[in-house]
Formats: structure tokens, C-alpha cells, sequence
């Protein structure tokens, strides 16, 4: 038997199973997920990368 592993909610940090009945995961509920969404959409939340100035010599 598999051993239950347990994240951590990106959103408030509380401990979720890492289950495939978990429809939210790695989010604890819906709300956090949508939190997160809103977040990436108001681009308080980022991915830095450096720009690739050779894809834009076309």
C-alpha cells in the first residue's frame, strides 16, 4: 500500500492529501484555487524569465 503524501496549499499553506478524489489539489478548497487564479490574472504573481531576443529575429 501506498503511502498518503501531503502538500502544501499554495494559497494558505494548509496540509492536503495528494489524492485523485482531491479535485482542488495541490489547492485545499475551491477558493484558494480561485484566489490563485485571480492573482496570476492581476499579474500579482509572475514567472521571471530572461528575454530570448533571438526568437523575435524573424
Amino acid at each position: 500500500m501506498s503511502e498518503i503524501v501531503y502538500v502544501k496549499c499554495p494559497t494558505c499553506q494548509t496540509q492536503v492529501a495528494w489524492l485523485p478524489e482531491n479535485a482542488h489539489r495541490p489547492f485545499c478548497s475551491e477558493k484558494c484555487q480561485l484566489i490563485d487564479l485571480g492573482e496570476w490574472a492581476s499579474e500579482n504573481r509572475t514567472i521571471v524569465a530572461q528575454a530570448n531576443w533571438h526568437d523575435l529575429d524573424d
